[in-house]
């Protein structure tokens, strides 16, 4: 049986989907990195594990391990690392390898992997406006950029790509919980023709560390942009929080403890200034690139959560 399950697994090597996800990958990373180089953004190495991660808004199977003493976590994102680097370096970026131990469920949406990687950007006072300006250019100079690229891939997968125009479409979390329910992101993704932001989300959908709007009280600074064609979330990111009073408010609201993120409160006391940034999921992208049903196919290693992987 064992044997079964790690065929299964090392199947998608043989095929030339593959392959072509893989060229389409490369192309993504290497556009990316020199695009953000030629505005001033610097790139920092990743951090694969930490005494303080990203807790997320939704459960996940715990990372936590004992070394020399003391307790770390697997990275499940550098939200904490970014915010602190980017008050010396002023504009950074990281392809971050991340850990999210996703619970089962997660298996049946096609767009889960439990191990990812995210280019994760921050810039010092920049606002949420900026970030989506940013974030616009990205998305729509990758798509411009394996059209030209991986014109052969493209065509071998029969893969229409449409360079997506600025400024996207924005629509309020509220206007589109209140129009579709509580599944708006599969609906307007499966009605879109073109990538979409979902802004203002309320402070209780996301983590500590965004910024609650100042002139819109219970709601965030934040964004995510969604892919068309039913593919999901593509980038999640906004404004942060930096006062000291209003991190430790935050996080008495969620039910958390100072202590397990003492090293970045204990940053966050000595002062922070403003930032913003994002990410965006390599392998979501090169899936929505591809077209293809299902994020395993993108990777020849896939962690599908609940499934055995090797």
């Amino acid at each position: 049986m064992e044997e079964l399950i790690i065929k299964e697994t090392i199947e998608p090597l043989g095929k030339e989907t593959l392959r072509a996800a893989l060229k389409i990958n490369g192309t993504v990373r290497s556009y990316f990195s020199t695009f953000l180089r030629s505005i001033g953004y610097l790139e920092i190495p990743p951090v694969i594990y930490s005494t303080a991660t990203d807790p997320l808004n939704h459960p996940v199977f715990d990372t936590t391990f004992e070394y020399y003493g003391r307790k770390y976590s697997i990275t499940k994102s550098m939200i904490f690392h970014k915010q602190i680097a980017v008050q010396h370096l002023d504009k950074i970026f990281t392809f971050s390898p991340n850990v999210r131990l996703e619970t089962a469920d997660k298996a049946s949406t096609g767009r889960h992997l439990s191990e990812f990687t995210q280019i994760d950007i921050e810039c010092l006072r920049a606002t949420r406006d900026d970030m989506i300006s940013l974030a616009e250019d990205m998305i729509s100079g990758i798509v411009a950029e394996v059209e030209e690229k991986n014109y052969h891939e493209l065509l071998s997968l029969k893969r229409t790509l449409n360079i997506p125009r600025k400024p996207f479409l924005r629509i309020k979390y509220k206007d589109a919980l209140g129009k579709y329910g509580k599944n708006f992101e599969n609906v307007l993704s499966a009605k879109m023709s073109d990538p979409f932001w979902i802004i203002d989300i309320p402070i209780n959908e996301r983590e500590f560390y965004d910024r609650e709007d100042p002139n819109n009280a219970g709601y965030l600074l934040d964004m995510d942009l969604i892919y068309p064609e039913g593919f999901g979330e593509a980038i999640s990111g906004g404004e942060r929080e930096f006062e000291i009073n209003k991190i430790l408010q935050r996080v008495s609201l969620k039910g958390q403890s100072p202590d397990q993120f003492k090293w970045f409160i204990e940053a966050a006391s000595r002062g922070l200034l403003p930032s913003a940034g994002f990410g965006i999921g390599i392998e979501r992208l090169v899936r929505y690139l591809c077209g293809f049903p299902k994020i395993e196919m993108v990777t020849p290693f896939p962690k599908v959560p609940g499934k055995y992987s090797i």
